[in-house]
């Protein structure tokens, strides 16, 4: 996989992405912040103090009085820690705070603007070399220096220009030095944004990790592999999910090779017995032939055995692929119940039992009559076939509320307790020699529970050794909808 595929990756990107650009557009912000206030600042201070020397100035520069306006001016700029020029209406230098420009036409933006645009007040930062900077400003090794031109404006009008030039390299040095702070601090928070998102990436990807590795592990057959349940939240109930799909792909996974298991011998067994009698009846050819007619009877008697289990295994395969549709309709109980006890009271008095009933009038609901007929008839047919010749099988079909009670009771052999909740299992058998003698396939019930759960009802079962069982089924009267 690609290195850029991986989610710590994206999510080392994102992170530092999200805090890097943030913290970036923060800090420029901040960067432009401080320079505007500085900048803005610095202007409003050098245009005060050129409007006042204007104002100042104008006098003495019209009356011409320069022993006044030299020694003025000298004072002025070292009190601004600056330069101050005045300039005639021609842009010429008249006068210099560094007397070194006297005479020299001085050609700047501000005072083009100033002197031939006519504009009251110009002023401005510039960058125009090291050369020039220091020569105009007088500071060494300077950059940066800004110009203030001001009218000066006599009795007859504008009489020239005032020109202040203000040493800003520090300024702008303080700017540099906040701009590189803020680069040093915003290197630092995206190296801890990194480190962060490291180990961010690790505690959210780690158990995302597990799971795939758990995951190959259980594409390889080791059904055993869990995911360990560390930290807490959606990746805690993730892996707690998992698990539990896990265990549940395990018990199906041991139930199908039980399953196999159980039917295989199932299957073997009647296998097993014909080929002994056919066998015995092909190497004895003189056998009488009354035990002859018997063999035959017996096989067909595992035959038939073979067929009943196919046919039941088939019916849960079925039910387990939903490929059996269930067919619903409005049901009378009353008279299904009525039906299937009328049918089984032959079989109940060639056993001398009794087959008992107390059924509700009235109750119906809607279901698939064959599947309901197949529950009820299952379980009276079980339940006479574990009960003693003489004793008794109570069918009940009650009403409580929603639902639809039956309930089947007998005073059989009953169901020792270690196997009551086992018996709803395919193929299980509380006794096996007597089971397969009363001609069970060991999957009865196991279809009886598929069929209430498809009607969304359920089954459960009390039992006592040696005085019976009651089975208790409760569907309600819309299951099948």
């Amino acid at each position: 996989m690609p290195i850029w595929a991986s989610i710590r990756v994206k999510i080392l990107l994102a992170f530092f992405v999200v805090v890097g650009v943030s913290f970036l557009v923060a800090a420029t912000n901040l960067n432009g912040v401080v320079s505007n206030y500085l900048t803005e600042q610095r202007t409003r201070e050098d245009t005060q103090a050129a409007e006042n020397l204007a104002g100042v100035y104008a006098p003495l520069f019209q009356s011409g009085d320069s022993a006044a306006l030299n020694s003025r001016l000298q004072e002025d700029a070292l009190g601004l820690d600056g330069r101050l020029l005045l300039l005639d209406t021609d842009g010429k230098v008249q006068f210099d705070s560094f007397n070194s420009l006297c005479g020299q036409r001085l050609v700047l933006p501000e005072v083009v603007r100033v002197l031939v645009n006519g504009d009251k007040y110009a002023y401005g930062m510039h960058r125009p070399g090291q050369e020039t900077a220091s020569a105009l400003s007088g500071e060494e090794g300077a950059e940066y220096v800004a110009y203030g031109a001001h009218e000066l404006v006599g009795s007859w009008g504008p009489i020239g220009a005032l020109v202040y030039v203000s040493r800003i390299q520090g300024m702008m040095d303080s700017l540099d030095q906040v701009s590189w702070q803020l680069n040093s601090v915003f290197l630092v928070i995206a190296v801890a944004a990194l480190v962060l998102a490291y180990f961010l990436s690790r505690m959210l990807t780690n158990p995302i990790t597990n799971l795939s590795r758990t995951m190959r592990r259980m594409g390889e057959g080791d059904l055993s592999a869990r995911v360990p349940e560390r930290g807490s939240g959606e990746l805690r109930q993730l892996a707690e999910n998992y698990n539990t799909m896990a265990a549940q792909l395990e018990n199906l996974d041991q139930s199908r090779n039980q399953f196999v298991s159980n039917a295989s011998h199932e299957l073997k067994t009647p296998l097993a017995t014909m080929k002994i009698m056919l066998e015995t009846m092909i190497y004895e050819p003189e056998m009488p032939g009354e035990l002859r007619q018997e063999f035959m009877q017996d096989m067909n008697h595992e035959i038939d055995r073979l067929t009943g289990i196919i046919t039941d295994l088939l019916t849960l395969t079925k039910m387990d692929n939903r490929q059996d549709a269930m067919k619903l309709e409005e049901i009378d109980m009353t008279a299904l119940t009525e039906e299937i006890l009328r049918l089984l009271r032959p079989v109940a008095e060639k056993r001398s039992q009794t087959l008992e009933s107390r059924i509700t009038p009235g109750v119906t609901m809607t279901g698939d009559r064959t599947k309901l007929n197949q529950v009820l008839y299952n379980l009276i047919d079980n339940g006479m076939k574990y009960t003693q010749d003489g004793g008794r099988v109570r069918v009940t079909l009650d009403e409580e509320g929603d639902n639809l009670i039956w309930r089947v009771k007998d005073n059989g052999i009953g169901i020792p307790p270690e196997d009551q909740e086992h018996i709803f299992e395919r193929f299980y058998r509380v006794d096996k020699a007597r089971s397969r003698e009363t001609g069970g396939t060991g999957l009865g019930l196991s279809i009886v529970r598929q069929l209430v759960n498809l009607h969304g009802g359920a089954i459960t079962v009390e039992s006592e050794p040696g005085k019976g069982s009651c089975f208790t089924v409760t569907l309600p009267r819309g299951g099948g909808k």
